[in-house]
């Protein structure tokens, strides 16, 4: 499959990428909302005060982890599936999800592509592509270490 999406124009590759994260997430939060629902049905009684400033907070600001979370590397899932729990009005979820999903299909129609190019080359002997790998982890860990080594010098960061 991977080596379909990668043969196909951009923006071709784009809206498959597009499909699949929308349904992937909508899944998930809808699988969150579900649970919830169930849940209630069995545990009558009055909503605790904690749960309702919880769902008040994810009412607030959660669309915008929402839309970041598709940004993100393993915890993509568990803020959709918060999102369902705490019922997200979906005139919120949906435009989050849909802005991050066209993040997250525009990175991966084009750099993800790349990586997964450079990746079957790798493993088809290329030294091209091993190249590149060992390129971007080296990148990748250059830049996690001087972060680390800032923060323990309590060093103002680049971006403020």
């Amino acid at each position: 499959m991977l080596d379909t999406l990668a043969a196909l124009p951009f923006w071709q590759a784009f809206v498959a990428l597009w499909v699949i994260v929308m349904a992937r997430s909508n899944a998930t939060y809808w699988l969150g909302r579900g649970a919830i629902a169930g849940w209630q049905r069995h545990r009558p009684g009055p909503e605790p005060e904690s749960r309702a400033r919880a769902e008040s907070l994810i009412r607030r600001l959660g669309p915008v982890a929402v839309t970041l979370s598709y940004l993100t590397v393993g915890i993509q899932t568990t803020i959709h599936l918060t999102a369902g729990l705490l019922r997200m009005p979906l005139r919120y979820y949906v435009p989050a999800a849909v802005v991050g999903s066209m993040a997250w299909a525009a990175i991966y129609a084009t750099i993800g592509m790349a990586l997964v190019e450079a990746w079957i080359a790798a493993m088809a002997g290329s030294w091209y592509g091993i190249a590149a790998i060992v390129g971007l982890i080296v990148v990748g860990a250059a830049t996690w270490l001087l972060g680390r080594r800032r923060a323990q010098r309590g060093a103002p960061s680049p971006v403020e």
